[in-house]
């Protein structure tokens, strides 16, 4: 559907080069050596104004890095937040701020988009995820990633937000297995060579797996994470780790990845659940509000000094402003101060003091009163 006949009509020379070099080429597909060099490997889920840059590399910095020639572990992959593909490409919102334009938020739901494909070599290696429900979209976004040097693209199939599923978009492709084939298939054409990978629920209104899961196994992902959930439980029951299992075992003599997600906290009880399930990585969510450092095996955030964890409270308040200060309110920021600050005396005063800031540099006031 989006053959070289699309390539051509549709992109300039550079960019047509550009994707058959990548055709060409061997490609590093990092999902394989994950797989045969660690089990399980970790993985930091995709949340939307949570996971954006400035989050994503103070995890990478506390929870991966080496020192003294000492590996202190890390999150093995990294999400962005999810993208919508049907917006990032529509042609009447390519356009930036006009020249002489300066201050606010961005002025364009692409350029605001954009925000969310920020990243720094440390985050490596890092995936970008995206939702939407129409292929062609899929293919000219897969493009522009490849561009952008993503080691992975990830298509968001089990999103519950109704707004993204009244666009067929999400966790509605359940209910579409034929199309949402077709989009990983067109993904892949854009995306030329990098590996491209789908994040899933096991069913929607009910379980599905055993028809749902053998659809996607077909289009052949390189990995697939399984959120276990139907998209009508959304979080309110415990994942349905039995069922992950299942998948598992559909996935046997596949080269896809399975991934497994859902209620997960701690490298201990991933390594529990892998063991359990047979998956070959854990991808954790809301374990990690707070606590970058929850993927170094060597540091508990509870047994950090309360300096330690304020001053990287304010080394990650002032990375928001440094990249995304001109770019995104300062509430988004805001949001992670009740993670951070709690388990102590004095937390909560702490806590609402913060919660009244405007900038890094009242935070950085507050946290030096209160020290």
């Amino acid at each position: 559907m989006f053959g070289e006949k699309f390539w051509r009509a549709n992109l300039s020379t550079n960019t047509y080069l550009i994707n058959i070099a990548y055709t060409l080429m061997k490609h590093n597909n990092f999902w394989g050596k994950l797989k045969n060099n660690k089990k399980p490997f970790f993985c930091l889920a995709p949340m939307a104004d949570v996971t954006d840059a400035p989050f994503r590399q103070i995890i990478a910095k506390y929870s991966k890095f080496t020192r003294n020639g000492e590996d202190r572990g890390g999150p093995d992959v990294t999400w962005t937040e999810m993208v919508s593909c049907d917006g990032f490409v529509r042609k009447d919102l390519l356009a930036y701020r006009k020249q002489g334009d300066v201050g606010g938020f961005p002025q364009t739901v692409q350029e605001r988009l954009a925000l969310s494909f920020i990243y720094d070599e440390i985050e490596r290696p890092i995936v970008a995820q995206v939702f939407g429900g129409d292929p062609k979209t899929f293919y000219e976004t897969a493009v522009y990633l490849s561009e952008l040097g993503f080691d992975g693209i990830d298509i968001n199939m089990g999103c519950p937000d109704h707004g993204i599923n009244k666009q067929n978009a999400g966790a509605n492709l359940i209910k579409s297995p034929e199309l949402a084939k077709e989009i990983i298939k067109a993904t892949k054409e854009g995306a030329g060579g990098i590996p491209v990978s789908v994040k899933t629920r096991i069913g929607y209104n009910k379980n599905e797996i055993d028809t749902w899961i053998p659809n996607l196994l077909e289009a052949e992902p390189a990995a697939l994470t399984i959120h276990g959930r139907t998209r009508k439980e959304m979080s309110k029951v415990p994942a349905h780790w039995d069922q992950i299992a299942k998948c598992v075992e559909m996935a046997k003599g596949s080269n896809t990845v399975i991934i497994g997600n859902g209620d997960v906290k701690s490298l201990e009880e991933g390594r529990q659940r892998a063991e359990e399930s047979g998956v070959d990585g854990i991808m954790i969510g809301r374990g990690i509000f707070g606590n970058p450092w929850l993927f170094n095996d060597k540091i508990k955030k509870e047994e950090l000094p309360i300096k330690e964890v304020l001053k990287v409270l304010l080394e990650h308040t002032r990375l928001f402003e440094k990249i995304l200060g001109s770019k995104k309110p300062f509430v988004l920021m805001r949001k992670h101060f009740g993670s951070y600050v709690t388990g102590f005396e004095g937390a909560k005063e702490l806590r609402m003091k913060l919660m009244e800031t405007e900038s890094a540099d009242d935070v950085d006031n507050i946290i030096s009163q209160f020290l």
